[in-house]
């Protein structure tokens, strides 16, 4: 199995864009990364949902007393306005290096293997320059249940 077997394919993030745009996308295809590009196609930068909500949504007392948190905390009163200031809040002051690409052409085990050294679950794939998709380890356990048949699945 190789990685253009994984590949989804999304769209990319350009200096301008609103957090809106990033979060739509990141759902629509149900990944949690995007590249950041600049005007000549060239990857720059990632934007994660991750890194966005932690640096909008979470002050950092809240991370770190996180298992003392009860059910209701009063310093959220205000949500609907702060996620309204987030999403309509250009992308750039969130982007973070480019991080580790991959080829179409390599083995997904070598992605996966990848992806552990680096410590994500994701790889943007690249070919040549030209960015391809995202390959995941979601997608890549997707892809190998529909190619394994196992003895359960047969009756025996």
């Amino acid at each position: 199995m190789l990685v253009k077997d994984c590949i989804i394919e999304t769209g990319v993030i350009r200096s301008g864009m609103l957090v809106r745009e990033v979060f739509s996308e990141c759902g629509r295809t149900h990944v949690q990364a995007l590249p950041c590009v600049n005007e000549k196609g060239k990857i720059t930068g990632r934007l994660t949902l991750k890194n966005i909500m932690k640096f909008s949504c979470l002050p950092e007392y809240m991370v770190e007393l996180a298992p003392l948190l009860g059910g209701f905390l009063s310093c959220v009163d205000n949500a609907e306005e702060k996620i309204n200031q987030v999403l309509c809040s250009q992308v750039d002051s969130y982007v973070r290096k480019a991080g580790v690409f991959t080829r179409s052409d390599a083995p997904a085990i070598k992605a996966l293997a990848m992806m552990e050294k680096n410590d994500t679950s994701y790889l943007f794939v690249v070919d040549e320059g030209e960015y391809r998709g995202i390959i995941t380890i979601q997608g890549i356990a997707a892809k190998m249940s529909e190619i394994v048949v196992c003895a359960v699945d047969r009756g025996g």
